[in-house]
């Protein structure tokens, strides 16, 4: 047991791949040898066999096409017109944002096909094995809120177009407020994704395969119909921008900008989940460059031209997909829509949602919680905490919500990477990390190099948070007053410090060792 960071071993004969070489950048445990600590290993922390790393570049870029394409992702570049912007300069701030998130999604997402571990497993490296389950929680509440949301967005979408098909679906007796068919919609629909992920993760590569052309084949029948219905498109792409370019934009662009970086920065910590069953590190960054900055571009221009149809064929701008195809009266066209939201709500809730918080339970108590313990639980937590109010706004939900969660899990981002890619130059040692007393157990478990990064990093990063006056739970000055310049780039604010300080902390501690 040391205070001090060891020096970052080259791969050993425990780690190697028998009958590989460490150029093939594929390890694993010896043959043999598994770890037997129930308190830190269980079947599903445990590093996935090289044998069944075998997820391609498709299976990458349908996994991305699959969670980008869903409602909420739809509704950002309206939330951004909301906030006065033109659909060009909405469209710009999504691609631009997702081209940054980028890069950390592939730092991080390095360990999965090397080393085949999940993301808290990897946060063990700089946390310590116990020190993980920080990190590990705090993505953990963050998934538990989105599938909520997500949940709820999918339930109502049911719902709606159910009650065309159904006349007099929507006026059923209430319960808490609401007809008890949308509750029944709710219930089954989050039950239909429990079901699935209950079947591991197998099965979510298999329905993410299918679902991504599914519902792009959707999107692209929906801008079709508008275009036909309207002969053209409507004034909103003539529609000019309230900000400009000039002093008035840049105030809400950066802000926006992390709040669009913060609709994936979950994802950023927690993407070894899925690269651990890559079959290397090209189809891992292939699939995700490929996958995600350009579906998420693709899908925002589609959704302004589809909502720009709808003003010319209904005189109003419908920026909700749901709503929109709510407005046939073909039932074809209706079953098509309901199945297309169906299935684009579950491909992303299942894979963004539900897979890290299952993982990251598991790490909290591997002994009595497994993966589909973990995911069970993330279900009825989700549910309990109603998160869907956070959707009310776009004030509420891009610069509270999205900036809020944002700078924290860039905090953590800057650890993972200052500590993987700077402090050990990518070189784990893949048993120590189920190990205690071993390289990562530093004091008791804890690394308190990463903890103090995280502290300064979070209060540097949301300490300023702000909210407009009856817009948000903050106070006008900022929780922190002299931190508020800051609030608007909390991402960035906390990737960046907290990665700064680990790498300073560890250098320093390095020294005094030698």
């Amino acid at each position: 047991m040391t205070a001090t960071v060891p020096p970052t071993p080259p791969p050993s004969s425990q780690d190697a791949i028998p009958g590989e070489s460490a150029a093939s950048d594929r390890v694993e445990l010896a043959h043999g040898y598994v770890p037997d600590d129930a308190r830190f290993a269980n079947d599903d922390l445990l590093p996935v066999p090289v044998e069944r790393r075998t997820w391609t570049t498709y299976n990458f870029a349908a996994l991305w096409i699959g969670m980008a394409h869903n409602i909420p992702s739809w509704l950002l570049a309206s939330g951004l017109v909301a906030l006065g912007m033109d659909w060009k300069q909405a469209v710009f701030t999504i691609a631009l944002a997702n081209v940054i998130v980028l890069a950390p999604m592939l730092l991080t997402g390095h360990a999965g096909p090397k080393y085949g571990i999940p993301f808290p497993v990897l946060a063990r490296a700089s946390f310590g094995l116990r020190g993980a389950n920080l990190p590990a929680l705090i993505r953990a509440a963050v998934a538990c809120a989105w599938f909520g949301i997500q949940t709820w967005i999918g339930g109502v979408g049911i719902f709606t177009l159910l009650g065309k098909v159904f006349g007099g679906w929507a006026n059923a007796g209430e319960i808490g407020g609401q007809p008890w068919t949308l509750w029944l919609c709710f219930t089954l629909f989050w039950a239909l994704e429990l079901a699935i992920i209950y079947r591991g993760m197998d099965a979510l590569r298999r329905f993410e395969n299918w679902a991504a052309p599914f519902v792009l084949v959707g999107a692209v029948a929906l801008l079709v119909w508008v275009a036909v219905k309207a002969g053209g498109f409507g004034p909103l792409l003539d529609q000019p921008s309230s900000l400009g370019w000039g002093a008035d934009f840049w105030p809400v662009f950066f802000p926006s900008l992390m709040g669009m970086i913060a609709f994936w920065a979950t994802l950023s910590l927690n993407i070894p989940d899925f690269t651990r069953f890559g079959a290397g590190q090209r189809a891992q960054i292939w699939g995700q460059s490929l996958g995600l900055p350009t579906t998420m571009t693709f899908f925002a221009l589609l959704s302004v031209f589809v909502t720009s149809g709808s003003q010319a064929v209904y005189g109003v701008a419908i920026w909700d997909p749901v709503q929109l195809v709510a407005r046939t009266d073909n039932v074809f066209g209706l079953l098509f829509g309901l199945v297309t939201v169906l299935i684009a709500t579950i491909s992303v809730n299942i894979a963004a949602n539900v897979v890290s918080p299952a993982y990251d339970l598991a790490n909290l108590a591997p002994r009595f919680i497994s993966f589909k313990g973990g995911a069970l639980i993330t279900g009825v937590v989700g549910v309990v905490i109603m998160p869907w109010k956070l959707t009310e706004t776009p004030e509420l939900y891009i610069f509270t919500w999205l900036g809020l969660v944002g700078g924290l899990l860039g905090t953590v981002a800057g650890i993972l990477i200052a500590d993987y890619w700077i402090v050990r130059r990518t070189v784990l040692d893949l048993a120590d990390l189920y190990r205690p007393g071993g390289r990562y157990w530093y004091r008791g478990g804890w690394n308190w190099r990463a903890v103090a990064a995280f502290a300064v990093g979070g209060v540097l990063a949301v300490g300023g948070s702000h909210s407009a006056p009856s817009k948000g739970p903050f106070p006008a000055d900022g929780l922190i007053p002299f931190l508020k310049p800051l609030a608007d780039y909390g991402w960035a604010v906390g990737l960046a410090s907290s990665l700064l300080l680990y790498v300073a902390l560890t250098g320093r501690e390095r020294r005094a060792g030698q």
